[in-house]
């Protein structure tokens, strides 16, 4: 019976595994995006050789070899390009598309039929009303038809450095298109968090707030993800995707449209822009280097405060199982002379199990069974300068009978005051998480907002909580009722951004500035309101669609957009039982995400959906005193990174950063994902991403450089240089600039 047993998880096992590799061929032959083109530019109103001034920027119809163009400048530097069509063709156009949108679990699938695209552009007149603080611009759009499409499009300059772009059809049409001239080497950057690839040159981007996915490529689990829940994800999917970008030339643009939209970046000498509306409000900006175009950016966005100094003097625990067990872990790491900022307790409310694994009771109150003596264990930390972290999200559960211990029954508070979203019945919209569904607060009804911050207010922040993972944000249903009337397909992307100033003023109304919250989900302006970010739910995987090198170019890609203060859960989060393969968190995942976390803004861990079943920071006394001596190692960071948050509240720059962000003219940095990033300017780290590697194979921009552990020098010139050096376990590749011996010091004493 045994032996039937095992021959029949084969045959199931290798039916999946075919079915799989059938699904993934499928997904990876088939071309489901169209290609959109600019088409052709005429009109009365191009007068070649006519520049046009408003403010600080200029508008050129330039005579291209008898084609017409249109470029966009500053007058500081007449010589850049900022903005440009492709000579003869057109700047924009407009069409109609009919767009399915599925959704599973937070996990979106958007399909698009084009109707008409109208992309020949004719101008009839620029500037006609001689405003000299506005560029006017109107014409037609030509369709296939032979029919027209009136339009104008606007330039505004908001200060020296943003300019305001606008393009608005005024008839039958709910798409909008931007062309814009490129090159075959420019790079492209930026994008919010993009887990997959930091150039997108080449690529076609959507733009759409929505689990990662699990996955994303990495195969058999995601097309196993997809089968099962809808939820594997592709390269592209994020929770924190940003219509904007930088260039390699120096070229930024910024959408203001919260809808869908997308970056087709496959052409060597346009890129197109679209937006699911027949408006497209954006800004371009002018800057000489990444670190001036990103304050431009976050001039708009907003940029992140500094974090306060107790967040960041030392590790973050992320922990569950109660009182005890919280005084059992401090007492191992104050024995290995561990510095701790604070225990994260996710399972404050209580914990319950479900098919994903180890999950919570999603009614925001504190489990006083789960946790006895919480206030006495909230002060004792307290007096050795330890805070205490919850967790919460927008979600309600309903879990009347099935908590004992219940004491406020939010879902029943929220449903009786109309405070959740809506179906198109009129009741409370339910979305599937794993096996339970939940209530998702409707933050369009005042009434609900209030209420949400008071329950913040009440059972977060008085119980001693200093601080949250404010999760989730990005599951909005396109058909939704919300209260307010406005269509989901325009506040999709601004739920998130919602949620966080929602945490933001709950914290500044109870008084508690030094509070800190960290979001997953987010959009174009969530930086003004969100304290920190994390990236999400890793893969506890080595690959580079969902594993730890995501958790390197996802850090890169995001600080170019304004995410300024980011991390990753140490480790990874997500843990797969599977019949084909599983997916279980190694020791030595665990030591390399160690290395690298110790080099970013934070330091914390998780221990993931499935704890028993993931190798944790205190598994054995090896991995222990690993995970000690490299918070040892970040604490002895502090001064730098506080360094490193002013510069982050007052211009905006990421903490990591890509070598692209101050080697700009190099362009062996424009392709460097996972492979290595620097801490502010004066901090090169190259991870061992690799499972079994011991060897690491280093880029070297200009400059002297330091190995903070072999003090071994390494100089490039502005060609570069590449090594070789040896990174076994405990020892990676990380160097100081030689300019900087006060930094490279502290960080010898504290390797030691």
């Amino acid at each position: 019976m045994g032996e039937m047993i095992k021959k029949n998880k084969k045959a199931i096992a290798l039916a999946l595994a075919g079915i799989l590799l059938l699904g993934g061929l499928y997904f990876w032959l088939r071309d489901p995006n169209p290609h959109i083109k600019p088409g052709a530019i005429s009109g009365e109103g191009l007068k070649p050789g006519t520049t046009y001034t408003a403010d600080d920027f200029t508008f050129e119809v330039k005579d291209a070899e008898g084609k017409p163009q249109l470029i966009v400048r500053n007058l500081a530097d007449p010589d850049h390009i900022v903005m440009a069509s492709v000579p003869g063709k057109s700047l924009a156009g407009t069409g109609s598309a009919r767009m399915a949108i599925h959704e599973s679990r937070g996990s979106f699938k958007v399909e698009e039929e084009f109707l008409d695209t109208c992309t020949d552009q004719i101008v009839d007149s620029i500037n006609e009303k001689k405003n000299p603080s506005m560029i006017l611009i109107r014409g037609s759009f030509l369709c296939p038809d032979e029919s027209r499409i009136a339009y104008q499009m606007r330039f505004i300059p908001a200060t020296e450095n943003r300019m305001l772009i606008e393009v608005q059809a005024f008839e039958k049409s709910n798409r909008s298109f931007l062309f814009l001239a490129s090159s075959e080497e420019e790079g492209y950057f930026g994008f919010g968090e993009q887990f997959t690839y930091f150039n997108m040159k080449g690529r076609r981007l959507p733009i759409l707030v929505q689990e990662q996915g699990i996955g994303r490529g990495a195969e058999p689990i995601t097309t196993g993800a997809n089968i099962t829940a809808g939820a594997g994800g592709d390269w592209h999917t994020s929770y924190a995707g940003v219509p904007h970008y930088i260039t390699s030339k120096m070229r930024s643009l910024m959408l203001m449209n919260y809808e869908y939209s997308v970056f087709d970046m496959r052409e060597d000498n346009y890129t197109v822009i679209e937006v699911a509306s027949p408006r497209l409000v954006g800004e371009v900006h002018y800057g000489k280097n990444p670190g001036e175009l990103v304050s431009a950016t976050t001039e708009y966005t907003g940029r992140m405060k500094a974090l306060p100094d107790w967040f960041h003097r030392g590790a973050i625990i992320g922990m569950q199982g109660g009182t005890e067990k919280v005084r059992q872990k401090l007492a191992e790491l104050q024995k290995n002379n561990a510095p701790i900022s604070a225990f994260w307790l996710q399972d404050w409310v209580g914990q319950r199990k479900t098919n994903f694994g180890k999950q919570l009771w999603w009614n925001w109150e504190l489990d006083k069974d789960r946790y006895p003596g919480w206030d006495e264990m909230v002060q004792d930390l307290e007096k050795q300068d330890i805070r205490v972290l919850t967790y919460i999200n927008p979600f309600i559960a309903e879990i009347d009978g099935l908590k004992e211990n219940l004491r406020r029954n939010l879902f029943k508070e929220a449903k009786d005051n109309g405070y959740l979203i809506k179906n198109s019945e009129g009741e409370p919209y339910l979305i599937l998480n794993t096996d339970f569904h939940a209530g998702l607060v409707d933050l369009t009804n005042p009434e609900a907002v209030a209420w949400i911050k008071q329950v913040i207010k009440d059972e977060l922040i008085a119980v001693g909580s200093a601080g949250w993972m404010a999760d989730f944000g990005e599951a909005l249903p396109f058909d939704a009722v919300l209260y307010s009337g406005e269509s989901p397909e325009t506040y999709h992307n601004r739920y998130p951004e919602v949620w966080a100033r929602i945490n933001r003023e709950a914290i500044q109304e109870a008084g508690r500035e030094d509070i800190v919250f960290f979001s997953r989900s987010g959009f174009t302006r969530s930086p003004e309101f969100t304290t920190l970010f994390w990236l999400g739910d890793q893969l506890v995987s080595w690959d580079e669609h969902d594993g730890i090198k995501t958790a390197v170019t996802g850090l890169l890609t995001s600080g170019l957009s304004g995410y300024s203060l980011n991390h990753s859960d140490i480790g990874g989060y997500t843990t797969i039982n599977n019949p084909i393969k599983d997916y279980h968190r190694s020791k030595e995942l665990f030591l390399r995400w160690t290395e690298l976390s110790a080099f970013n803004a934070v330091f914390r861990t998780h221990e993931g959906n499935r704890p028993e079943e993931n190798h944790q920071f205190d598994s054995d006394e090896e991995t222990l005193k690993h995970f000690a001596k490299f918070a040892r190692i970040y604490a002895a960071l502090f001064d730098y990174r506080k360094q490193l948050f002013q510069e982050a509240e007052t211009l905006g720059w990421p903490i990591v950063r890509p070598l692209f962000f101050h080697y700009p003219e190099d362009p062996n940095t424009y392709n460097i994902d996972y492979q290595e990033f620097l801490l502010g300017a004066d901090i090169l780290m190259a991870p061992v991403v690799n499972e079994g590697d011991t060897t690491k194979e280093v880029y070297f921009p200009e400059g002297k450089w330091i190995h903070i552990f072999t003090g071994e020098a390494f100089e490039a010139g502005k060609e570069g240089l590449r090594k070789t050096v040896d990174a076994p376990i405990g020892i990676p590749a990380v160097f100081v600039k030689a300019e900087n011996p006060e930094l490279l010091t502290t960080l010898q004493e504290a390797a030691k």
